[in-house]
């Protein structure tokens, strides 16, 4: 079965784990999926480097903030996808959504974010604004090569911390990690086909310097 049709299979045989945002901020992202020579392939994006922005700098999926005036965090994704890669997703199939994912626990108020994915079948040029520095379409199978698993040491409150991480781009410079990777996990997880041990021997050596 194809990856498009897997994934809307076994996305439509589970209910999502929703966490209730009553009293927390909203956010959306979207996980676009294309018809590429080398199969199935997923869009990511560069964030724009902003001072004041958490996410500055980070790779992540088209997304962003639930407004005030957005019908439902599914509204916003589709709206944040439009407007920071030049995307309309009326014409394409949503395949299904994810589990819910919680922010920074430490941050207040708490911040919330859902995520849905879709199959684009046609989706033309990407035309990114100024929250995007860059944004491609990456192989899934690449996603699960082992090779491309690495350790990611980011800066926090608490000092130095490794997280998994994974190359993406073309060549591979980019890292995708933190909440990104997570939904990746999760993706993963629906079609059957988890990611590699994110504790690679690769890892381990970087853990150890």
């Amino acid at each position: 079965m194809a990856t498009v049709e897997r994934l809307r299979t076994s996305l439509a045989a589970r209910d999502p784990r929703l966490v209730d945002a009553a009293s927390r901020r909203r956010a959306a992202v979207a996980m676009l999926l294309r018809d590429g020579a080398e199969g199935s392939e997923m869009l990511f994006i560069e964030r724009a480097r902003r001072v004041g922005d958490p996410w500055s700098g980070h790779m992540a999926f088209p997304g962003g903030r639930v407004d005030p005036g957005d019908a439902d965090a599914r509204a916003a994704a589709e709206r944040e996808t439009l407007e920071e890669v030049g995307l309309s997703l009326a014409d394409a199939v949503l395949l299904g959504q994810l589990d819910d994912k919680e922010g920074n626990p430490l941050a207040r108020p708490a911040l919330v974010i859902s995520a849905y994915v879709y199959h684009v079948p046609a989706p033309g040029e990407l035309v990114t604004n100024h929250e995007v520095e860059e944004a491609f379409w990456f192989p899934l199978e690449r996603l699960l090569d082992p090779a491309l698993h690495v350790s990611y040491r980011a800066h926090r409150a608490l000092g130095e911390l490794d997280f998994p991480g994974i190359l993406v781009g073309r060549p591979e410079r980019h890292v995708v990690w933190g909440l990104t990777y997570s939904f990746l996990e999760s993706f993963f997880e629906v079609l059957g086909r988890p990611l590699p041990d994110r504790w690679t021997e690769a890892t381990r050596r970087a853990r150890r310097r």
